[in-house]
């Protein structure tokens, strides 16, 4: 005679170790027994399949080119669609994280994502980073026309936009107002090279682009022509803009602007605010690692003299 296991015992049996698949037609299960089994299949309970070698995951919003929604309804489709809810969600814990750095402040800061050949998700105006909702996102287009959001775009997207019509690769943008960061942008100090690897690799050299009146065409157009050899781009007594191909690569290039920021300020008080550097050769050896991680650097011509501009602190 088969053996009937209950509900409990099937439990009992798999906590001690026995595997769900098996239970075979040597023993009758219960309805309840058979419904605990069916609900370890669901995704919580089964084993993940693995690749064979591991990769790592690519955030970069991908569309496909010509394919833009056109009509009103589509655009709204489109907005409202499952993918783009996920960015929209992304965008909303990049600003909570960035504003728990204290990374803005009032309502400072933004993001934008490009999702196609002339449409970017972007924040809203007048709104703290930290407690933002994805139906406050907004829609626009490359000119900066907003065709989707009940909240009106922020007004500095134009700089964003600025950089993405300029620089194919740069598919999202950051903006804020890091304490450190934005000393050196008032004091007019570009922050140095050659110092710190993990900066020169995700930053490279960072620019500088000359003060103007927030939200206005010009700065736009000058912060557009800095970003694009410059990933990471200090904007004089105003704030820091990083880019990079997904709205959370953009995102750490601020964390990288700002760190390297604060150890320099900090070990500028230090030995007489000497600093240890890295020859010209371990510098090339870094732009190599910036190439293949599909980096450009505009230094790459240089000779390996040229590297290393670091003219306001001095080596040790």
């Amino acid at each position: 005679m088969k053996k009937v296991l209950t509900a409990k015992q099937v439990e009992d049996l798999i906590q001690s170790g026995k595997s769900a698949s098996s239970f075979n037609d040597d023993v009758i299960l219960t309805p309840s027994a058979k419904d605990y089994l069916k609900s370890l299949d669901g995704p919580l309970h089964s084993r993940p399949i693995e690749p064979e070698v591991p990769v790592l995951p690519d955030y970069e919003y991908v569309w496909t080119p010509g394919g833009d929604p056109k009509t009103t309804g589509e655009i709204l489709d489109f907005f409202y669609s499952p993918e783009i809810h996920v960015l929209k969600e992304r965008i909303c814990d990049l600003g909570r994280r960035m504003w728990e750095r204290d990374y803005t402040d009032g309502n400072g800061g933004n993001f934008t994502i490009r999702v196609g050949d002339n449409l970017v998700l972007c924040t809203p105006t007048l709104i703290s980073k930290g407690f933002m909702k994805p139906e406050d996102m907004c829609l626009v287009d490359l000119d900066g026309k907003q065709l989707a959001g009940k909240r009106p775009r922020t007004s500095e997207c134009m700089t964003h936009l600025a950089i993405m019509k300029r620089q194919p690769k740069c598919k999202a943008v950051c903006h804020a107002h890091p304490t450190h960061a934005t000393a050196f942008a008032v004091a007019g100090v570009r922050p140095p090279l050659c110092m710190i690897p993990e900066a020169d690799v995700f930053l490279g050299e960072i620019g500088m682009a000359p003060y103007d009146t927030p939200g206005t065409p010009d700065v736009a157009r000058i912060v557009g022509e800095t970003g694009v050899d410059h990933m990471s781009v200090l904007m004089l007594n105003h704030g820091v803009i990083t880019w990079g191909s997904h709205v959370e690569d953009a995102y750490w290039r601020m964390e990288n602007t700002e760190a390297l920021c604060h150890t320099v300020w900090v070990a500028a008080q230090l030995n007489k605010g000497k600093m240890l550097t890295m020859s010209n050769k371990q510098e090339r050896d870094l732009i190599e690692i910036r190439k293949t991680l599909g980096m450009d650097d505009f230094r790459d011509g240089f000779d390996d003299c040229e590297l290393c501009n670091n003219n306001e602190f001095p080596a040790k």
